[in-house]
């Protein structure tokens, strides 16, 4: 019975890390979904197609998610750029999103770092977010709330809670990334067929 147990509970984390990366992040899930179900983040859900000049991708390091997210709307031909909200300009990409990302056809071998502090934002700018937190700590520095989305509103399954794969089994960054993946295919979809400017030459 003791055996038993410990083998649900050793499947239990297991399903848990590869999902959602930890405990933590689940429960991140979790209560993105009840803000969600709550309309406390319906203005993070919309965006507006003919005034998106360009997609600016945000996380914490720049150095996994938004890096590997700007990477891919790139390959599509859109215009694009990433930063994060605590990190160092210049950084390179984490070693672990380098070989995730090449599994995509995506490389981050050069990519480096960009702080927050060395952003400009400019009109026309739609920065998509990984986290809800993350909107709200834009909004605290500056930014207008309906330049703001949660890109995982557009991943599949629907995802708005990103969670930072760094310091995690390196399983649950092929979940993250092919979910970053997913969201980003499908809004560089919504965007071409609506004929933003982002996505002219």
């Amino acid at each position: 019975m003791l055996e038993h147990l410990q083998r649900s509970r050793q499947t239990v984390q297991h399903l848990t890390t590869c999902n959602y990366g930890s405990f933590r992040g689940w429960v991140r899930h979790l209560l993105a979904q009840l803000e969600w179900v709550s309309g406390r983040v319906d203005r993070f859900l919309r965006i507006d197609p003919g005034r998106t000049q360009r997609l600016v991708f945000v996380c914490l390091g720049n150095i996994n998610r938004s890096a590997f997210a700007e990477g891919v709307a790139r390959s599509h031909g859109v215009r694009v750029c990433s930063l994060g909200l605590a990190t160092t300009t210049g950084v390179p990409a984490y070693v672990t999103a380098v070989n995730t990302a090449r599994r995509f056809g995506i490389d981050l071998s050069s990519h480096g770092a960009t702080d927050f502090g060395d952003f400009a934002y400019q009109p026309g700018d739609l920065m998509l977010v990984m986290e809800i937190r993350h909107a709200h700590r834009l909004i605290a520095n500056g930014i207008p709330p309906d330049a703001i989305v949660l890109l995982g509103a557009w991943s599949s399954p629907r995802r708005l809670h990103l969670h930072d794969p760094a310091l995690i089994p390196e399983e649950y960054f092929m979940t993250c990334f092919a979910l970053i993946h997913s969201a980003v295919i499908n809004l560089v979809g919504d965007l071409r067929s609506a004929g933003s400017p982002c996505t002219l030459p």
